[in-house]
């Protein structure tokens, strides 16, 4: 199975060509933001942190962002720092420029402020976009294919028709070589088990069981038990009834490969094959988080509605609930509410999702991309200091 894919320089590859304006923290969001609307091609991340964070939140911060920079679907970065934050301009850049990806870095503070920054950065970007609208799409295979895939406005549906026909995409892309991450943690959690068995290595069925025990005590340290308070009101009255039942249906995202590995937020997977990545349930830092893992596309389920797109890689939304999709048409790119009518198959429709992916991966638009829908948001670990 083929795709057609931009072909980088340093060996990635990418289903999209963006100039991605960073910014490096909140300080020089705005500058950034202007730069990205100001020159065609370009694609920008809302990062709301990047300063006063302290330990491992600073850290993952710093990580997630460079990472993000590093997805194959981004083609060349302008770096945009204030110039004193503590996601460093100049550390963010050194580390890109080592990957050989193409890219320069302005400062508010040391390139003549917001008016300054905003010309200097946006001619950088010029000259980017200028040389990626030069390269043409090439051949890929599937095997180099790195799909995300995501869950939010969970119902009844989910579980019974679009969650299965995403594991038939999934293990199509695994069978054949490629990767694939499934994320939330808190959206496994009573089916934990079930999850790791599936792993290879028992050190990997470790990580996996561990991932929900950690999930669970940072939710007990606040005073909260997350077995409690889920389903959320939305997912009863969508028809789910408990923790258990909702993260059963979640699960069939991941199909039936055995699955390789356990992804620290925001990391970027070394071997293919399917990883589980460990991420809050909100639906904006899962796909955050899976987009700086590399994820060159995501397929996003849900029962009840959602538009979320995100500002890397293009979202294909998948509903099992024909009410939804009719109430949505312009958000929703797959109804599969033929399998709950009995018209089709779980096969069928995970055969057409999979066509539907390598369409996206060749360059068609997904409905969130033709909306602007850019969310980001990086998952944060402690408070601001």
């Amino acid at each position: 199975m083929k795709f057609m894919g931009y072909r980088r320089a340093n060996g990635q590859i990418g289903i999209r060509n963006y100039v991605l304006v960073l910014a490096t923290s909140v300080c020089s969001n705005q500058v950034a933001r202007e730069i990205a609307e100001k020159v065609q091609g370009c694609t920008y991340i809302n990062n709301t942190f990047g300063c006063c964070q302290i330990g491992s939140d600073a850290r993952l911060t710093t990580k997630t962002v460079i990472n993000t920079a590093l997805n194959g679907n981004i083609g060349a970065v302008v770096v945009v720092g204030l110039g004193c934050e503590g996601t460093e301009p100049t550390y963010v850049y050194d580390e890109i420029l080592k990957t050989g990806k193409p890219v320069k870095m302005v400062t508010i503070q040391g390139d003549g402020g917001t008016l300054g920054a905003l010309a200097k950065g946006a001619e950088f970007a010029r000259e980017f976009a200028q040389q990626l609208s030069l390269q043409v799409r090439e051949e890929c295979d599937i095997s180099e294919l790195i799909l995300g895939m995501e869950c939010g406005g969970s119902d009844t549906t989910s579980g019974l028709a679009s969650n299965p026909t995403v594991g038939e995409a999934s293990d199509a892309i695994v069978n054949n070589g490629g990767t694939s991450m499934l994320s939330e943690t808190t959206e496994f959690i009573g089916a934990e088990h079930v999850v790791a068995r599936r792993a290879i290595t028992p050190e990997a069925s470790d990580a996996i069981l561990k991932l929900v025990r950690d999930c669970e005590a940072r939710a007990m340290a606040l005073g909260e038990d997350i077995r409690g308070g889920q389903p959320t009101p939305g997912n009863i009255e969508g028809g789910l009834t408990t923790i258990e039942e909702k993260s059963l249906g979640c699960i069939h995202k991941s199909g039936h490969a055995p699955i390789t590995g356990v992804l620290n937020y925001a990391d970027i997977p070394v071997n293919k094959g399917l990883y589980i990545m460990d991420s809050p349930g909100q639906d904006v830092e899962s796909m955050t988080g899976m987009a700086a893992g590399g994820a060159h596309i995501m397929v996003f389920t849900t029962g009840r509605g959602s538009p979320t797109g995100n500002a890397i890689a293009p979202v294909i939304k998948i509903t099992g609930n024909k009410q939804t999709y009719n109430k949505m048409p312009g958000n929703i790119d797959l109804d599969v509410s033929a399998i709950i009518d009995g018209d089709k198959s779980i096969p069928d429709m995970g055969q057409a999702l999979l066509d539907e992916i390598l369409l996206v991966a060749s360059g068609k638009q997904t409905k969130a991309e033709t909306l602007g829908h850019k969310e980001f948001c990086i998952y944060k670990t402690a408070p601001t200091f």
